[in-house]
């Protein structure tokens, strides 16, 4: 089978594409035949094992799994004898953020991890971009307690997850203002944003307008910019840790000595994640945002351009034909 393959912590260029074999399915797992994958940010991490807190999940001192790849879409192929849960035909789907090396034609993985059936009329490239990217956002929305009359600010609502949260909020009645490329603005209106605010034509974080919450889902801002933009009792979330590491800090020291905090979102209950995403789906609440797709043969050009930072919702990988 094909595989995309690295065998340490590295640059985009480290990856290769090999064949290897088929794996068998030890008696707790089953073997997928994978239809569709994305490249995201989580597999950006495990490729560079950055920041270096990933290693401490993915692998020490090297990647646990050598072929690249978190979440999957695709057909059971074969069970071993001690899964009783699945059965060969069956169209499941899942997400692993430490690696599940799903970058290959066949993946193996134990019965107990992440995996859900697909939706009846979901096809594999819709149902795989619901995973790392609503996972993620799914646990900002879930650290904070919001009412009906909250307004919340998305930093990034171009991005993966920042258009799944748009999403998520609105499917509970959120008002919804989010901040992105000013080329972008009706695709994200699209998703139901109540106001778009272009980045090239304004600083969100000099408007005199103030928020319940602040989701900085590209991890490019900070709450001493954003500060001024939330209300007391206000929230500040980011994707990223912050300069130094500040976002951890300050999630330990803001809810004793303010009136504005912040919170570090640690993402937990993949399978809850996915199991939420996928009932919104089946209720037309929520559609994935997809960039652009390649062949597992261009993997490092899929990856380089999610590197690059110009991507918008989901870069997904077609392994649909050998």
């Amino acid at each position: 089978m094909k595989a995309s393959v690295r065998y340490s912590y590295g640059p985009v260029e480290s990856i290769q594409i090999q064949e290897l074999p088929i794996p068998e399915p030890r008696p707790d797992e089953l073997r997928i035949r994978v239809h569709a994958t994305t490249v995201n940010r989580t597999d950006i991490g495990v490729l560079t094992g950055k920041p270096y807190l990933m290693r401490a999940f993915a692998g020490f001192p090297k990647p646990n799994k050598p072929v690249t790849g978190t979440d999957f879409a695709g057909v059971v192929d074969q069970v071993g004898s001690e899964v009783t849960a699945f059965q060969p035909g069956d169209r499941v789907w899942g997400f692993d953020d430490n690696g599940a090396g799903s970058h290959a034609e066949y993946l193996c993985l134990s019965s107990q991890k992440a995996i859900l059936p697909i939706p009846k009329g979901a096809d594999f490239t819709d149902i795989v971009a619901c995973a790392e990217a609503a996972h993620y956002a799914i646990n900002f929305i879930n650290k904070v307690s919001l009412q009906a009359e909250d307004h919340v600010l998305v930093n990034g609502g171009t991005g993966a997850i920042g258009s799944a949260a748009i999403q998520l909020l609105k499917a509970r009645g959120i008002e919804v203002t989010a901040v992105c490329p000013e080329i972008h603005a009706e695709k994200v209106k699209a998703l139901g944003a109540d106001r778009v605010i272009p980045l090239e034509k304004m600083d969100f974080t000099q408007e005199p307008v103030q928020y319940d919450f602040v989701f900085d889902a590209v991890g490019k801002s900070r709450f001493s910019l954003c500060k001024a933009i939330l209300r007391p009792g206000g929230t500040y979330i980011s994707t990223e840790l912050g300069p130094n590491w500040e976002n951890i800090g300050l999630a330990l020291t803001t809810p004793i000595w303010g009136k504005k905090k912040v919170i570090f979102p640690l993402p937990v209950d993949i399978p809850q994640s996915l199991k939420v995403c996928a009932e919104l789906y089946g209720q037309g609440k929520f559609k994935p945002l997809i960039d652009r797709s390649y062949p597992l043969d261009q993997v490092r050009e899929a990856f380089a351009y999610v590197a690059s930072g110009k991507k918008i919702g989901n870069v997904l990988l077609d392994l649909s034909k050998k």
